[in-house]
């Protein structure tokens, strides 16, 4: 049995240095393909134009568009596409799409490191790709001119070929003759009355690889002499192998190492079936360390302790010591939760005397190849990461931990290594969207209106777990107070603030982060507080948001299509809530009815947002009713709790997701704006959970604090 122990610590601790040291800090998103990128392109095709690091325009006049960005079901391989597209003026039917090698020349520009996350890559790519589509326009056009003996001004750009009068050339027949064009320094973008491919409803371009089996997930992928490994992992946080006895594990048929890390005891096969039964056959004892008594409870108390003498002041306006009028008082919580990835983790890794190359879905191409520089000790450029398609990624997949553990058994092994996590391995992996309490004040005056607000969150911080943040010198942990410390509504007196407090498992960013839970605490308080002025939800709200007319837009969209006010079918009631997160405005309305075992049944949601300028329509409606199942799946049944240290949940069985007839009918409408974009995959999970909720107490009185709703409380006698 090998064992490494203190080669490398697990999680983006490692991995700071390393990464800024072989990536370089500054932000590279200027027009200039590096040279491995020249050289991949030249490689591919010899006579192809290749203006910048994202296209290429081959002499055949296809035009092939580099995205650095991961796919994981929203939609970047078509967004990308479109914003280079639409300013070259080319020809749809002709663009096609690769996945891009990594490259701090394919840097995220929200990032300033190829990543794909907080629903950042359409708004942070908005200017950059289209300006590059309009300098290889510009070069495709002075090279016709050229030819042309005519002005550059005189010509015109259509689908793909430049036009002067009846003289027409494709960019294909263009491409070696613009290659030879000076770059302009500066290029004028169309006027968004002039798009005739961003805003339309343009099909995807990695549906037919995604049917027909071409496209490629990190669970596909099958090397030469590859090994398959399972680990038996740490049964509570921070628990350790002190003892293996792998006598039984190697007996079974196809077993061939026994490996222990920092993580776990790993098993390697010739195939997964035999790495499972050979890990099962382990004998292990744990030192199961300072949390063998972790649970559920414990950690309620402990939050709502450090929500209780929160002192890290996110917000304070007025004065919050005099409570007058109607003043209403609660405590919210919501459990830690799992991504629940269609595809489980996974990695192959192959450590080889020249370097390190790794195939994985993964959202973090750029850190991993500085992580993985250190696991392996090579230099950043002997890291190859191959970015495979993700089956589901909700921010799980930023994180590095399946990635080092396979490249270290990799390493420790001599062969390829394809490292995989069964559903109840990842379901108690830990990287949890944090448990989190928050206890609210508030007050309503005589006139019906909000006059105080107050708050206290306890909760663990996402940004001291990852590794690569600091928290503020005041102490507020962002995502701990986004969705309360910044919400809409014009309340003169305020404070709210963060109580930290780390029960022990490992938490990380989860889709929507911190607005996932604030906007079900936060919306469903509003609530309260309407109710305790007497007062239409929608309405109340309303007259808070005369300062925010985006909220306000949404809001009142969202109502009129819903009916708001009008009749619905006995025992249906309507519930309302707002957000903005990510640069989007949502507002979604559901209709709810309750069976008489108090389980609610959604029948439709109605949904307004205003997300900028749209790139695909088609993509954001998807992207919305996805989100809503993903929020709904929460708030109905998601929840990760602790017994004697360990996690109760291994399977779908015990962490459901919703299932096709319990999905609700879905209505998009999308609020036209000429504001910059805003992020579309992650919007629509935050307001679902309140509007639920809200629509719960419409038809019973009773206002459900916590998640998932406790439906024991809404049986009918």
């Amino acid at each position: 049995m090998s064992t490494v122990e203190q080669q490398v610590t697990p999680g983006f601790e490692t991995s700071r240095r390393g990464f800024m040291a072989g990536s370089g800090a500054a932000l590279v998103v200027g027009f200039t393909l590096p040279a491995s990128g020249r050289a991949l392109a030249a490689k591919a095709a010899p006579a192809a134009f290749t203006p910048n690091a994202w296209l290429r325009i081959t002499a055949d006049n296809r035009v092939t568009v580099v995205c650095g960005s991961s796919e994981m079901g929203q939609g970047v391989l078509t967004a990308i596409p479109q914003l280079m597209a639409e300013e070259l003026d080319a020809d749809w039917p002709q663009v096609s799409v690769e996945q891009a090698p990594v490259s701090q020349a394919f840097a995220n520009p929200a990032f300033g490191m190829q990543a794909t996350g907080g629903s950042t890559t359409v708004r942070g790519h908005w200017d950059v790709m289209r300006n590059a589509g309009a300098t290889a326009r510009a070069m495709l056009v002075a090279a016709a001119a050229e030819q042309w003996k005519v002005s550059p001004a005189d010509c015109r750009t259509e689908a793909g070929h430049v036009i002067h009068g009846s003289k027409k050339l494709s960019y294909g027949q263009l491409a070696e003759a613009a290659a030879k064009q000076k770059a302009p320094e500066k290029v004028a973008l169309k006027d968004p009355k002039d798009f005739k491919i961003l805003g339309q409803r343009k099909k995807r371009l990695d549906t037919a690889g995604k049917t027909n089996g071409q496209a490629k997930y990190g669970i596909d992928v099958n090397l030469p002499g590859m090994l398959v490994a399972v680990m038996s992992r740490s049964p509570t946080p921070g628990a350790k192998a002190v003892k293996v006895d792998d006598s039984a594990a190697k007996a079974v048929k196809g077993v061939k190492q026994v490996i222990t890390l920092p993580t776990g005891v790993a098993v390697l096969a010739t195939g997964y079936w035999a790495a499972k039964k050979g890990r099962d056959a382990l004998k292990i004892e744990w030192d199961a360390g300072a949390l063998k008594g972790l649970s559920s409870a414990g950690i309620t108390k402990q939050l709502a302790a450090a929500a209780d003498s929160a002192t890290a002041v996110a917000k304070q306006e007025g004065a919050v010591e005099v409570r007058s009028g109607k003043v209403v008082e609660s405590t919210y919580e919501a459990p830690y939760l799992a991504h629940a990835c269609m595809e489980p983790m996974n990695c192959t890794a192959w450590v080889k005397p020249d370097g390190v190359e790794v195939w994985a879905g993964t959202q973090s191409q750029g850190p991993v190849q500085g992580i993985l520089s250190q696991v392996a000790a090579v230099d950043p450029g002997k890291v190859k990461v191959n970015t495979m398609m993700l089956g589901g990624g909700f921010g799980r997949r930023f994180a590095p931990d399946f990635v080092i553990d396979a490249t270290l058994l990799s390493k420790i092994s001599g062969s390829p290594v394809k490292l995989v996590y069964s559903r109840e391995d990842d379901m108690a992996a830990g990287f949890y969207r944090p448990a989190s309490v928050a206890k609210f004040a508030g007050a309503v005056g005589a006139d019906g209106r909000a006059t105080l607000l107050e708050s206290g969150v306890g909760s663990p911080s996402i940004m001291a777990a990852s590794g690569f943040m600091k928290i503020p010198e005041d102490g507020v942990d962002t995502f701990a107070m986004e969705g309360i410390a910044d919400h809409p509504y014009d309340i003169p007196n305020q404070r709210l603030a963060y109580g930290r407090s780390e029960p022990g498992p490992v938490v990380w960013f989860w889709r929507s982060v911190g607005h996932s839970q604030n906007i079900f605490f936060m919306e469903s308080f509003i609530d309260e507080l309407a109710a305790a002025a007497g007062k239409d939800p929608f309405e109340f709200r309303r007259a808070m948001l005369d300062k925010q007319p985006r909220y306000k837009k949404v809001l009142e969209v969202a109502a009129e299509k819903a009916g708001w006010g009008k009749p619905l079918p006995a025992g249906v009631t309507r519930g309302i809530a707002v957000a903005q997160s990510f640069g989007s405005y949502v507002a979604e309305v559901a209709e709810v009815s309750l069976g008489a075992d108090g389980t609610p049944r959604v029948h439709r949601v109605v949904a307004a947002v205003d997300c900028g300028m749209t790139v695909n329509p088609a993509i954001i409606e998807r992207q919305i009713e996805g989100a809503i199942v993903y929020g709904l799946s929460a708030a109905l049944y998601g929840k990760i709790s602790y017994k004697d240290g360990r996690v109760e949940q291994g399977n779908f069985h015990e962490y459901p997701v919703l299932r096709h007839n319990e999905m609700p009918k879905v209505e998009v409408h999308i609020v036209a704006s000429s504001e910059k974009p805003g992020g579309i995959g992650e919007p629509g999970t935050p307001p679902i959970a309140p509007a639920v909720a809200n629509a719960i107490f419409a038809a019973t009185g009773k206002r459900l604090r916590s998640l998932p709703f406790d439906t024991e409380q809404l049986k009918k006698a």
